[in-house]
């Protein structure tokens, strides 16, 4: 079976006409979804970009790989999709945004057909800066926002352009060799311009606004005063930038719907969509406004919840309340290509997951919440002082720092995370089993040590 994974850039899982957004306008992914294993409760397991891709190709969490920050560069001692397919006989193509660090551009696939933009594989293995001073220059992640231009739009036209062309290629000229085309998307990755087409469909001054989009920073969790200082989120921007910056941001995702648009086109109107796996998802989320915070860098619902589809050839979908994560995606893959999983890889198949849900009874629902599945998330980069990890089980999800108080939220019946449980006494005994199942996973204090010690040697 043919497999084309489009992958965005900083897509939060809510802001999608499927995952019942009310503005934000996203046709060809709705549809995708509506024919798909729809994962409602997917997070990305490092909420920035160079770790997060590097687990998801590895089936391996950050720690797990010393993907400590953006600077890393990859360990090749690891094993990608392109290594594990290729033994399957696959023929492996990247195409489009990897942000691979290094002179290494495939990474155990076959060849690319676009590799990243110049300035965003650049990086020479320099760890950030994680001392109290650090912090980002401005606020342009916000505040540079409007209709116009810009090469990150013309960039994905031209991955789009490619992918097309090769599905085409395929169509026309089968051959028994299958392969697997990973799309790598920029949008909707600020700086948030958007093109003018895409902007006009959002009124900035009729959006809602999130209710905590100018929240007091004196009123939050001390890690999270010290985030939104770090990445010039303290000061929340005027009301018009937000909203401005908000549309925007909308926009950039109809934009790229557009571009799915036309790779499902090219599959769906050719022989290739009787034997084409097709999986969309994003590295991680955008906070947009959430909490007074913009990017992601933290554990919110917005910065590490994204959206997940897998449409296989058949007529097979529904939508999939089971926690994952994107380390499963490597699973779902080895399933695909008729290879064994390692046993050391943390992560599930998807097609497991979604197919054990659809033929439970109901009986075995009611017992469903005993063996929930838990998904992990980390992050060791600048904002936080020391590591954080995030442990979700069900709807509960710990946020643990190490050497401070952690968060714990019941996003079932609190999705927008304002009410921390983590002090209250009649959720210790939950707070107590949440730091048992993470400690079960990751020793939060040994990997913060070796992180700063990696990041040590690297600056030196």
């Amino acid at each position: 079976m043919n497999i084309v994974f489009l992958f965005s850039d900083e897509h939060a899982g809510a802001v999608m006409g499927n995952s019942g957004h009310p503005v934000v306008q996203t046709p060809h992914l709705d549809r995708l979804a509506e024919q798909s294993y729809t994962f409602d409760n997917a997070y990305c397991n490092y909420p920035i970009c160079t770790p997060s891709r590097l687990s998801m190709l590895t089936g391996r969490y950050p720690h797990q790989i010393e993907a400590w920050d953006l600077g890393v560069i990859p360990d090749r001692q690891y094993q990608t999709w392109g290594d594990y397919l290729t033994e399957a006989d696959y023929e492996t193509v990247l195409c489009g945004r990897t942000h691979f660090n290094g002179t290494d551009r495939l990474h155990g696939f076959s060849h690319r057909l676009l590799d990243d933009l110049p300035r965003w594989c650049s990086r020479n293995g320099r760890p950030p800066r994680r001392t109290p001073d650090a912090r980002r220059g401005s606020n342009s992640h916000v505040a540079e926002c409007g209709p116009g231009d810009h090469e990150h739009t013309r960039y994905d036209r031209n991955v789009t352009d490619l992918a097309v062309d090769f599905l085409h290629e395929k169509a026309a000229a089968p051959d028994d060799k299958p392969f697997l085309l990973y799309c790598g998307f920029m949008h909707p990755h600020f700086p948030l311009i958007a093109p003018p087409e895409f902007f006009s469909q959002y009124d900035p001054d009729t959006l809602e606004l999130p209710e905590t989009w100018n929240e007091p920073l004196e009123s939050q969790h001390p890690i999270i005063q010290h985030h939104r200082w770090a990445w010039q989120n303290d000061i929340p921007p005027p009301e018009a930038v937000v909203r401005c910056a908000l549309a925007c941001y909308y926009a950039l995702v109809s934009c790229l719907d557009a571009q799915v648009g036309r790779i499902l086109a090219a599959i769906d109107t050719s022989p290739l969509s009787e034997n084409t796996l097709v999986i969309y998802t994003s590295d991680h989320g955008e906070m947009a406004g959430h909490h007074g915070i913009w990017q992601k860098q933290c554990f919110y619902e917005p910065a590490v919840k994204v959206p997940l589809m897998l449409r296989l050839p058949s007529d097979e979908n529904g939508r999939v309340a089971e926690n994952v994560s994107l380390v499963d995606v490597l699973p779902t893959l080895l399933e695909v290509a008729g290879l064994e999983t390692p046993a050391d890889l943390p992560g599930d198949s998807l097609l497991g997951i979604a197919r054990h849900q659809a033929n439970e009874t109901t009986a075995e629902a009611r017992h469903h919440d005993d063996r929930e599945r838990a998904v992990l998330s980390e992050y060791h980069h600048m904002g936080m002082l020391n590591a954080g990890f995030m442990l979700k089980r069900g709807d509960y999800k710990l946020c643990h720092y190490v050497g401070n108080e952690p968060q714990l939220f019941n996003v079932g019946v609190d999705p927008l995370e304002n009410d921390d449980l983590a002090s209250k006494p009649e959720y210790a005994t939950i707070r107590n089993e949440m730091e048992v199942a993470l400690r079960g996973v990751v020793n939060p204090e040994q990997e913060d040590a070796r992180a700063k010690e990696n990041q040590r040697l690297r600056r030196t």
